[in-house]
C-alpha cells in the first residue's frame, strides 16, 4: 500500500485534453469514451402526431338536397312559429309604386307654359368671381340686382378723411425761442445724469462692525445659546 508521501508525489493527470467535456469542474475520474456517432432522442407523443401529415378529405361535397326525417314530417307547429313565419304586413300609408307608362291627357298634351314656369326652367348662372380660375370671366352687373349692385358700389368708394385730420407732420420743425433760452433746474440735471454703478465688493468691509450692532443687547435666548453643553465642560 502506497504510503501518503507517494500518492502526494505522483503527478495530477492531465485534463486540458478533454476540452468538450460537459462540467466546469474537474472531474475525479476521466469521462468515459464514446462509442456511438450521435446523441439519440426520443420524440414524445406530442412531436410524434405533429410530424404525421395531415388527412385529405376526398369526399364529394354533400348535396344541398337532403332527406327529411319522419319526426320532422309529423311535427306540428306552434302558435309562435306560425306567427313569425307570417309576412311583415306593410307600414300605414304605404301605396304601391306608380307604374312608369301612363297615358297624358288631353289637357296636358295641349297645355302652354306661362313666362314665370319658363323662367324657373332655366337653369341657375352661378356667379364666378375674377382671379378664381384661369379661365374665369368677369360677371356682367346687369344680372345682378340693384339693390346689391348699389352696396357694391358703397363698399368700393374709398373713405374720406376726418375734416379734422391735418395730415402728417413733418420731420423737421422749428423749435420755439423759449425751448431754446430755458435753463434747465438742478433737479432735472440731477435725474439726467447716469446712476454710478460700482463693483459687486468694491468699497466693501467685511470688518465694520455698524453702530446698532455694538449697542444690542442678547436676549436671555441668546445667551443660553451661546453657553457651551454641559456633557462636553470637563470638571477640573
Amino acid at each position: 500500500m502506497a504510503t501518503q508521501t507517494q500518492l502526494l508525489a505522483q503527478p495530477k493527470p492531465n485534463r486540458l485534453k478533454y476540452p468538450d467535456r460537459r462540467s466546469v469542474y474537474w472531474l475525479d475520474e476521466l469521462p468515459p469514451e464514446r462509442t456511438g456517432s450521435t446523441t439519440k432522442i426520443e420524440l414524445t407523443p406530442r412531436w410524434s402526431a405533429l410530424c404525421r401529415s395531415k388527412k385529405f378529405y376526398t369526399q364529394d361535397t354533400v348535396s344541398p338536397i337532403w332527406e327529411v326525417s319522419e319526426w320532422a314530417l309529423r311535427a306540428v307547429p306552434s302558435q309562435r312559429l306560425c306567427r313569425l313565419a307570417r309576412s311583415r304586413a306593410p307600414a300605414a300609408g304605404w301605396q304601391p309604386d306608380h307604374p312608369l307608362p301612363l297615358p297624358l291627357s288631353r289637357g296636358t298634351l295641349t297645355a302652354v307654359a306661362t313666362s314665370r314656369i319658363c323662367q324657373l326652367a332655366q337653369p341657375k348662372k352661378k356667379q364666378i368671381l375674377e382671379g378664381s380660375s384661369p379661365k374665369s370671366k368677369p360677371v356682367p352687373t346687369n344680372h345682378l340686382p340693384s339693390r346689391a349692385s348699389a352696396h357694391i358700389e358703397l363698399l368700393a368708394t374709398p373713405k374720406h378723411d376726418h375734416p379734422k385730420f391735418k395730415g402728417e407732420r413733418s420731420v423737421c420743425w422749428p423749435v420755439s425761442k423759449a425751448a431754446r433760452s430755458h435753463a434747465a433746474s438742478q433737479r432735472l440735471l440731477h435725474l439726467s445724469s447716469p446712476k454710478d454703478r460700482k463693483a459687486l465688493f468694491e468699497g466693501y468691509d467685511p470688518y465694520v462692525v455698524s453702530r446698532a450692532a455694538r449697542s444690542a443687547s442678547p436676549s436671555p435666548r441668546i445667551q443660553e445659546l451661546c453657553l457651551p453643553l454641559p456633557r462636553k465642560c470637563s470638571s477640573k
